[in-house]
C-alpha cells in the first residue's frame, strides 16, 4: 500500500485558489464516488477547511501519484497547471508525517490551534459514511489521533495565548479566577470585542457587558453571552461595577480617563481592577496606570506577551514532532507484522488449495473403484512433493550461499539441531 497526502493550503495559495479547489458537504459523495472509480485507489479522505484542502489516498504500490493533480483540477474544472503549481504531494512516511502534523495543529495558520482535529476527524467519519475508508487506511488515522492527543497532552503547544484577543483573556483569568466571579466590562463591538466576548464565555465568565457609540451593536454581541449593553455614553456610571475593562474601539481619543477611573476607584472603596486597552490609537490614557489599584496593560504588553507564547509553542512543536516520530515507528511495525501475517495467511491458504484439489481428485479416484491404499498413497506422495517443492527450491538457494547464520536458521525452521561450531 502507498499512502499519499496531497493539498492546497494557505502556505501555497492564495483564497481565491483555495476557494476553487474546497469541497462543500454536498460534493463530497461525488468526490468519493469519483475517487472509487480510479483503478489504483483503494480508500480516500478528505479534507476541506477555510486554510486548506487536502486529499489523504490508500492506492496500490505501483501507483503514480501525480494523477491526483489531474484528478483535483478535472473535478473543480480549473487548470491543472495552476493546481501543480499551487500543490504539494508527499508518500508514505512523508505523508504519514504530514498528516499527523496537520491534525496536531503543527501545520496551522495559528500553530497548535485545536480546531483542526475535530476537522480531520470529522474528515475520516466523512469518508468512511462514503465506505471509502478501509481497514488498513483507517489504521493510519488511528496512529494520527493517538498522537496527536499525545501532543495535546504532554506539550505546551495550546498553553498559550497566540493572538492579542485571547491574550487578554488568559490575562484576565491569572488576576480574576475564576472568572464567573468577576464582572466585565467590554467597550466597542467590532470584531476583536466579539472574539474576546466568545473566549472569556469559553473561559467561564457569566458577566460579561458591552459597551459601544451605537447601542444596536452593543446589544448584538450582549445577547450572544446574556449581557447587558450600554452606550458610552454611560460608561462613567458603569465602571465602578467592573472588576475587568477590554477596551478596543475606532476612537482617534482616550475615551476613558484617568478623572472618570478615579472615581470608580472610590465607588469601588478601591478593590482593584484589570484594565485592558487593545485599541490603536488608545482608548485608556497612560496615566490611568499610575493609580495604585489598576493593573493596565496595552496592545504592546499583549504583543510581547504573544510573541513570548508562539516561542514557548514552537518549542512545544519540536516536542511534537519527537511524538510523531516515535508514532510513526510504532504504525511501521504494525504494517510490518501486518505484513508477515498476510505471507502467512497467503502461504497457509496456497497450500490448502493444493490440499483440497489433490483430496478431490484422491475421493474421485476411490469413487471409481481404485484401491483405497493405492489412492491414499498417492495422495499423500502429490501433497508431500506439492507443498515442498517451492520450500526445498528456495532452501537449496539458501544453503548454497553457505551463511553460517541462515544456516542455523533454517535448521531451526526445519525443525533440527543448529550446528553450534558454525557460531
Amino acid at each position: 500500500m502507498t499512502i499519499i497526502a496531497f493539498g492546497i493550503n494557505h502556505n501555497t495559495a492564495s483564497v481565491d485558489l483555495r476557494e476553487k479547489v474546497a469541497f462543500t458537504p454536498d460534493s463530497l459523495a461525488d468526490a468519493f464516488a469519483s475517487l472509487k472509480n480510479i483503478p489504483d485507489v483503494s480508500g480516500s479522505v478528505v479534507l476541506s477547511t477555510c486554510n486548506r484542502t487536502e486529499i489523504y489516498l490508500e492506492a496500490d504500490d505501483s501507483a503514480n501519484s501525480n494523477f491526483v493533480y489531474e484528478w483535483l483540477a478535472n473535478f473543480h474544472q480549473i487548470d491543472e497547471y495552476d493546481v501543480k503549481k499551487h500543490a504539494y504531494l508527499h508518500e508514505n512516511g512523508q505523508a504519514l508525517e504530514h498528516i499527523m502534523k496537520v491534525a496536531s495543529g503543527l501545520d496551522s495558520l495559528i500553530l497548535g490551534e485545536p480546531q483542526i482535529l475535530g476537522q480531520v476527524k470529522q474528515a475520516v467519519s466523512d469518508a468512511r459514511h462514503h465506505a471509502a475508508l478501509t481497514n488498513e487506511f483507517h489504521k493510519v488515522f488511528e496512529h494520527t489521533f493517538q498522537v496527536a492527543k499525545r501532543v495535546r497532552n504532554e506539550t505546551e503547544i495550546g498553553a498559550n495565548a497566540v493572538s492579542v484577543a485571547f491574550a487578554a483573556v488568559q490575562l484576565a483569568k491569572q488576576i480574576f479566577s475564576p472568572l464567573h466571579k468577576a464582572n466585565v466590562l467590554l467597550v466597542g463591538a467590532g470584531e476583536t470585542i466579539e472574539l474576546v466576548a466568545k473566549h472569556l464565555h469559553e473561559q467561564g465568565a457569566v458577566n460579561i457587558d458591552v459597551a459601544n457609540r451605537t447601542l444596536a451593536k452593543a446589544q448584538d454581541i450582549a445577547q450572544k453571552f446574556n449581557g447587558h449593553a450600554i452606550t458610552l455614553n454611560q460608561l462613567p456610571s458603569h465602571l465602578a461595577s467592573a472588576d475587568i475593562v477590554i477596551s478596543s474601539t475606532a476612537s482617534q481619543l482616550p475615551i476613558i480617563g484617568k478623572g472618570m477611573v478615579e472615581h470608580a476607584l472610590t465607588e469601588r472603596k478601591h478593590k482593584p481592577m484589570l484594565m485592558v486597552d487593545i485599541a490603536v490609537p488608545r482608548d485608556i490614557e497612560g496615566e490611568v496606570g499610575h493609580l495604585d489599584e489598576i493593573y493596565l496593560y496595552t496592545v504592546d504588553d499583549l504583543q510581547q506577551i504573544v510573541q513570548e507564547n508562539l516561542a514557548n509553542r514552537e518549542q512545544a512543536a519540536l516536542e511534537a514532532l519527537d511524538l510523531i516520530k516515535v508514532q510513526i515507528s510504532q504504525y511501521e511495525q504494525w504494517q510490518q507484522s501486518q505484513a508477515s501475517v498476510d505471507i502467512v495467511k497467503g502461504y497457509r491458504e496456497a497450500n490448502q488449495h493444493v490440499r483440497d484439489k489433490l483430496l478431490a481428485k484422491c475421493k474421485q479416484q476411490i469413487a471409481d473403484g481404485q484401491d483405497i491404499d493405492q489412492a491414499l498413497d498417492e495422495f499423500s506422495y502429490k501433497l508431500t512433493n506439492q507443498l515442498s517443492h517451492a520450500p526445498t527450491k528456495i532452501l537449496s538457494q539458501l544453503i548454497a550461499q553457505g551463511d553460517p547464520a541462515v544456516l542455523n536458521l533454517l535448521k531451526a525452521v526445519l525443525g533440527t539441531k543448529p550446528d553450534a561450531s558454525s557460531n
